[in-house]
């Protein structure tokens, strides 16, 4: 059978520099600014009063399987697995994931205090028990959680960082593709969603040179379309409004040994 390359028309990715080999701890940043707008009096108390309670923290040692940061769950609603997103703004698709799915555990990581104040609001506003905050970068996360611990991270509409100098800014590296690997489990996903072409065609060429995974795509409109059940954010509506298409790529870990 052939290779999801193969098959798919996908355009061939522009040429890109080499980040460098794996590291266990990679020195970068994925964010700029931190504050924004002057928050609103109930967004100040949410971060003042809510967050510590919602907020991991990783100075201390992760413990053995993460479904337990969610605390005692009894019946239907016991956490069976976690996932993490990563940069998820205004919330709206974690927020949507979340009340979906009351049985998975959400850890979303944003290092804006304003996309914290933001989806405290929508959590304290639908009561969701099954979500955890991590203001800071998801890299130090990655390192954090267990090995096998996670059965999904998201990546969607991260900012693309243009500028060649920036590139090394992306999520999406070498070093990073080594840490989803060593805390997804086996058959875990990678989901990225992004309008901007040439950041599509970064992570396809980084994803598909790892032996660690596999795209999932099959046929063009896995990768045209979303996924059944996905939220579109505020960043996917405007990105649609100024007449950019979004791509919606899953990559799977593939077993241990393959």
């Amino acid at each position: 059978m052939a290779s999801p390359r193969e098959r798919l028309p996908m355009p061939a990715p522009p040429p890109i520099s080499d980040d460098g080999p794996a590291r266990d701890t990679p020195e970068r940043a994925f964010f700029g600014r931190r504050k924004g707008h002057k928050l609103r009096a109930h967004q100040s108390d949410l971060i003042a009063h809510l967050l510590p309670r919602l907020s991991l923290d990783i100075s201390a040692a992760a413990p053995p399987r993460l479904t337990t940061l969610f605390g005692p769950q009894t019946g239907r609603l016991q956490i069976q697995q976690v996932r993490i997103e990563v940069g998820f703004g205004g919330g709206e698709h974690l927020i949507a994931e979340a009340a979906a799915h009351p049985q998975t555990g959400f850890i979303g990581c944003e290092p804006y205090v304003n996309g914290m104040a933001k989806i405290l609001a929508q959590i304290e506003a639908r009561g969701l028990s099954n979500l955890r905050l991590f203001a800071g970068d998801a890299s130090e996360l990655l390192a954090w959680a267990p090995a096998g611990s996670l059965k999904r991270i998201d990546l969607i509409h991260p900012d693309p960082w243009p500028k060649r100098r920036h590139w090394k800014r992306r999520f999406v590296q070498d070093a990073t593709i080594a840490a989803m690997t060593r805390v997804l489990g086996d058959g875990g996903e990678f989901r990225f969603v992004c309008d901007i072409d040439h950041y599509v065609a970064w992570t396809l060429e980084h994803l598909m040179r790892s032996r660690d995974f596999t795209w999932a795509a099959e046929r063009a409109d896995d990768w045209r379309l979303p996924w059944p059940g996905y939220t579109m954010t505020r960043y996917g509506a405007k990105a649609t409004r100024e007449g950019r298409r979004a791509t919606y790529l899953v990559f799977r870990k593939n077993s241990s040994g393959v």
